[in-house]
């Protein structure tokens, strides 16, 4: 009865060790136009670490090792929509979120 049992355990850990890299799909990072991950979607460039200028976005959804720095004014200048200061969004690692006002640029970190 026992080596059954372990024969047992070691086919469910196998089964397990091989569906887990079927299941990744990798790093991508996505902006949205509407809230709540909704309306159009615009897939994120990880790998380019330069300003990038996008249509007006609401929200983000982050599954990488990178954080993006999320800007709401145009090439990445810091502050409320049309004014200077030192207001942006991070959408971090491994995450998603609502931003406070229409995001225009960001950049990967």
């Amino acid at each position: 009865m026992r080596p059954a049992l372990i024969a047992g355990g070691l086919a469910v850990l196998a089964s397990m060790a091989l569906a887990l890299p079927a299941s990744a799909e990798g790093e991508h990072a996505v902006l949205y136009s509407g809230s709540n991950l909704s309306g159009t979607k615009s897939a994120v460039d990880l790998a380019n670490g330069e300003c990038v200028n996008v249509a007006p976005v609401r929200s983000g959804l982050n599954i990488s090792s990178a954080n993006i720095d999320v800007f709401f004014n145009a090439n990445c200048a810091k502050g409320l929509p049309g004014q200077s200061g030192d207001t942006y969004y991070v959408l971090g690692s491994l995450h998603q979120g609502n931003f406070p006002f229409p995001a225009v640029s960001y950049r990967v970190r």
